[in-house]
């Protein structure tokens, strides 16, 4: 079974990516971001307690995160594979993530990066924030404290991967289409090496 992480700062365009990838290649798309803002609109515990974090452009813990992915992991039967978008996005995630799927007899396949310069991720998530209604992609002070939150401490998975030879980078400029084959042609090379 394929397991890719698509990785990137807020705006490079991991979820339009990862649902395009995951339809092309019949992978389950695993978003955290859509799970906490599921419990949100659910109004329940975790989601209330996410919400703390997440009006700060800070991460959510990461056992709460874990729980989540590890419930969705549990509830998938027969399918390609998954894509993960938004996880993990720290070093003790990745480690929590690697046991769950050894438990499972599987294995991180790759970390798939889209590198985008800093100026276009405010432009694309100040436009998001216009059109979307969400609330940490209208304040330029919290979509810079995200951006600071993931070099601090999300980029620090590239040298966790890189260490393994699971680690890969794309360019994540251009339209939607143009990265979209870019990502296409190195998953189907990731495919045939596994």
């Amino acid at each position: 079974m394929l397991h890719l992480i698509l990785f990137g700062p807020p705006g490079a365009g991991k979820g339009t990516q990862a649902q395009l990838l995951g339809t092309q290649f019949g992978l389950i798309h695993i978003s955290t971001g859509d799970l906490l803002r599921s419990e949100l609109a659910n109004r329940t515990e975790l989601g209330l307690e996410a919400k703390r974090f997440m009006d700060r452009g800070e991460l959510v813990p990461d056992e709460t995160v874990i729980s989540m992915i590890m419930n969705r992991i549990h509830q998938m039967s027969e399918t390609g594979g998954v894509i993960y978008d938004g996880f993990p996005r720290t070093i003790p995630q990745a480690e929590a993530l690697d046991r769950i799927l050894k438990s499972e007899h599987e294995k991180i396949s790759a970390l798939i990066s889209l590198e985008v310069p800093h100026n276009e991720l405010v432009k694309r998530l100040m436009l998001r924030g216009e059109t979307s209604g969400r609330s940490d992609d209208r304040n330029i002070s919290v979509i810079e404290n995200r951006i600071k939150v993931y070099q601090e401490k999300t980029k620090p998975l590239i040298d966790y991967y890189n260490q393994q030879q699971k680690y890969h980078t794309v360019d994540g400029t251009g339209t939607i289409e143009q990265i979209s084959q870019r990502l296409t042609n190195l998953v189907k090379k990731i495919k045939n090496q596994n």
